[in-house]
C-alpha cells in the first residue's frame, strides 16, 4: 500500500478543514452572526478567514501533495503534508488571535506547499522527458 501515507495526511488535512468549518458555526452563535452574513464581530471575521483562507489553499496543496507522492516520493509527500498541516493549525491559533499572528503558520505552509509544487513538477517533467 504505497499510497497508504499521503491518503492518511489528506484525511488528516481535511479534518483540519473540517475543524475551521466548526469553529466558523460556533462563532456564529457566539458573535450572533446569522447566515448568511460574513461580516460584523471582528473576532467572527477572523474565524470566517481561516475557514475560507484553509479551503482556498487546500485547492492547491491537494494536487501538489498527490502529484508528488506519484512521481517522486508518498512517504516524502506525506513528510511535507504533515508540515503543511502543521502550518496551517499554527496559522489558524495565531489568526485566531489577532491578524498580526498569522504570519509564521502562514509562511511554514506556504514553504511546504512551494516543496510540493516544484518536487512535483520535477517529477512530472522528469517522466515526460525521460519517455
Amino acid at each position: 500500500m504505497p499510497f497508504a501515507l499521503p491518503a492518511l495526511t489528506t484525511l488528516v488535512a481535511l479534518l483540519l478543514y473540517f475543524i475551521t468549518i466548526v469553529n466558523v458555526g460556533r462563532a456564529r452563535i457566539k458573535y450572533k452572526i446569522e447566515a448568511p452574513a460574513v461580516t460584523g464581530h471582528p473576532d467572527f471575521e477572523r474565524v470566517h478567514r481561516v475557514q475560507i483562507n484553509t479551503l482556498e489553499q487546500l485547492a492547491a496543496f491537494l494536487p501538489a501533495l498527490w502529484l508528488f507522492a506519484l512521481y517522486v516520493s508518498p512517504a516524502w509527500a506525506s513528510v511535507l503534508g504533515t508540515v503543511w498541516i502543521a502550518g496551517r493549525a499554527l496559522y489558524a491559533i495565531g489568526y485566531y488571535r489577532a491578524a498580526g499572528k498569522r504570519g509564521a503558520g502562514f509562511g511554514i505552509g506556504a514553504m511546504a506547499f512551494v516543496a510540493l509544487w516544484l518536487g512535483a513538477a520535477w517529477g512530472v517533467l522528469r517522466v515526460l522527458f525521460q519517455g
